[in-house]
């Protein structure tokens, strides 16, 4: 852990001057967050997070076999994945599930050690990793964090689970820090991005960003219980009416990444908060098919698949108004 805590500090020597006149992401707003909540983000020089808790519904190789136990466990049902939602959001989606936080911020401020002690507890809660959602905008004070996590005695991987909407220096500094990658590639189209994130640029960031996130970890590597240790798992969520976009997604991974690159395919869409009129409806299973069929065509071995049809009321949209906004126990399936 020592060779990490280095890492840290040589990430930090980077990124902590740009909390100055940030330019941590694409957005390059420019805005000394010393003085407190700024810039698109809407965030300072400490981080916010909603909740921290035991999440049962990501990938199973991050939570466990959601609905049971992990081969080999002897029944007992999954322990999650030690999730960490963070306040605020540089990309800011029109149809974000999580606009409680992403958007309008709700949440707390935590000093560095208040944070480490949120990784370190999780961690005693048996937790299989510490997942930080959408770490981007704040990934200075995190590292600040685990740098007092790691020292503390944290010894579980760590997930950067992000939108994609990076700068390729400074997932280059995460090397040898992040375990395992999970960002979304949200959009091909240009059209697309800037229509529903106002980011006409998202894909030529989040594809430099994906690509130097395998150059770091390329393999999937699991543990004896089927579980991550490191690699990259890209996530895709299809949008209704978007199925061409999705396509242009998928063919871009074909083409430049190895087959067995793990891919999540999402159809948990629903419309939240400002989606606009286009897509705001569900996700036809159709539309889920084609995109995971396309997938196959290419070769892509490595996937996860959602049902086609999610109800209005599954676990997967969260209300963060609620104490633990995921309705879902493993012991309910």
């Amino acid at each position: 852990m020592d060779a990490k805590i280095r890492r840290i500090e040589r990430a930090l020597e980077a990124l902590e001057p740009k909390e100055a006149d940030c330019t941590i992401c694409p957005r390059d707003c420019r805005v000394d967050r010393r003085k407190g909540p700024a810039g698109v983000c809407g965030s300072g020089v400490r981080a916010g997070i909603s909740t921290g808790l035991l999440h049962y519904g990501e990938e199973p190789v991050l939570s466990g076999r959601a609905g049971g136990a992990p081969e080999g466990s002897g029944g007992a049902p999954p322990r999650g994945s030690g999730t960490i939602f963070f306040t605020g959001c540089n990309l800011k989606c029109l149809f974000c599930q999580n606009y409680q936080i992403s958007w309008e911020g709700r949440g707390r401020i935590l000093t560095e050690d208040e944070l480490a002690a949120l990784m370190l507890d999780l961690q005693a809660r048996g937790a299989y990793n510490i997942n930080l959602v959408s770490p981007t905008h704040v990934i200075a004070p995190i590292l600040r964090a685990l740098r007092a996590a790691l020292a503390g005695g944290l010894r579980i991987p760590i997930v950067y689970n992000s939108n994609g909407y990076e700068k390729v220096d400074v997932i280059e500094r995460l090397a040898g820090i992040v375990d395992v990658y999970l960002p979304d590639l949200k959009y091909f189209s240009p059209e697309v991005s800037k229509k529903y994130s106002g980011a006409s640029d998202y894909f030529a960031h989040a594809s430099q960003a994906v690509e130097e996130m395998f150059v770091q970890r390329p393999d999937l590597v699991l543990d004896d219980e089927g579980l991550a240790r490191e690699g990259l798992i890209i996530r895709h969520l299809v949008l209704p009416g978007r199925v061409e976009d999705s396509m242009a997604v998928l063919d871009w991974i074909g083409r430049t990444l190895p087959p067995d690159t793990a891919l999540s395919l999402m159809s948990q869409y629903h419309p939240c908060y400002r989606a606009p009129e286009d897509i705001r409806r569900p996700l036809g299973a159709e539309e889920y098919r084609a995109v995971v069929d396309r997938a196959r065509a290419l070769g892509l071995t490595q996937l996860f698949i959602q049902p086609e049809v999610f109800g209005t009321d599954d676990h997967l949209v969260p209300d963060f108004e609620r104490g633990d906004p995921f309705r879902w126990r493993p012991q309910e399936k």
